[in-house]
């Protein structure tokens, strides 16, 4: 008769959200490096496919004599890789256009959340700014870029305009989505603890937001990206990017090397969002987890 008693008493103890034990279950995360594995599989399942149908479309699809417009990619990545004076310059190009990212990136973030901060604050705020961003996402980049050649040269500093005018939207509307996602309860019981604005701002607001924040930054990771080669690509004096050498490839018929700057600027897009994936995933899955869900 014993037996039984046991088996309730512990009962409780199992169930406890502070038991260790209810940590091990079978959706508790793994490893980060287990979870990174599990995650390039799809990746490289994806590379070898296109692959496959570079190969195929080369020798199956193209006459012998048209194959140089899409030589194989042993060719390609063989002969351009081993030269050193192509992949000198590429690689150079490659750094600046990174660097054009990240203060693009940057200054998109900062200038995203502030928006968006402001916006949520004030009511009239959002009725009167939030249009001014849909129309800069909305205007088309190629007709803004010879405004921004012509007025802040073609330089360093209007790269970096155009990268954040292309990546600061998505911070914005992921950014004022959250801040507002907060639930009417807990504005109730902040407004019954007599908190200040900036109270409920920190302690509400941006907690709400962190998810929402963070699927800004990924996407205006990418964007950022695409902003810094479309104003390489335009901007065809001072110190040349990746884009700026995808427009000289292209005008040269160099189809190795553009093939091969195409590769790498994929890859280098991949790579930034992959960065702030696994940042989403540590911050956010972390907060998550900790909150007990």
């Amino acid at each position: 008769m014993t037996a039984p008693r046991v088996a309730q008493a512990d009962a409780p103890l199992l169930s406890e959200p502070g038991e260790p034990r209810a940590a091990a279950g079978p959706d508790a995360p793994g490893p980060w490096w287990r979870t990174a594995l599990v995650r390039s599989v799809p990746i490289l399942g994806a590379l070898l496919g296109i692959a496959i149908v570079w190969y195929a479309v080369t020798y199956l699809a193209l006459p012998a004599n048209q194959r140089f417009l899409l030589p194989p990619p042993h060719e390609v990545f063989g002969e351009t890789l081993t030269n050193a004076r192509v992949m000198g310059p590429m690689a150079a190009a490659l750094g600046r256009t990174f660097g054009v990212t990240v203060v693009g990136l940057v200054i998109a973030v900062v200038l995203g959340i502030a928006y968006a901060v402001v916006m949520s604050q004030w009511r009239i705020a959002e009725r009167v700014l939030y249009p001014y961003a849909v129309i800069l996402q909305t205007i088309p980049i190629l007709a803004l870029v010879p405004l921004i050649g012509i007025w802040l040269g073609y330089g360093f500093p209007a790269r970096v305009v155009v990268c954040v005018i292309i990546a600061v939207f998505p911070m914005i509307a992921n950014t004022l989505f959250g801040l507002q996602s907060a639930s009417p309860a807990a504005h109730d019981l902040f407004t019954l603890k007599k908190a200040s604005r900036w109270q409920r701002l920190r302690k509400l607001q941006f907690p709400a937001a962190v998810p929402s924040i963070f699927t800004g930054l990924r996407n205006a990771a990418g964007l950022a990206v695409i902003g810094a080669i479309v104003g390489d690509y335009f901007f065809q004096q001072g110190a040349v990017g990746i884009g700026g050498l995808l427009r000289v490839y292209t005008e040269r018929l160099q189809i190795d090397a553009l093939l091969v700057a195409v590769t790498l600027t994929a890859l280098f897009g991949v790579l930034v969002f992959s960065v702030f994936a696994v940042l989403d995933r540590a911050v956010v899955g972390r907060w998550y987890g900790h909150t007990g869900r």
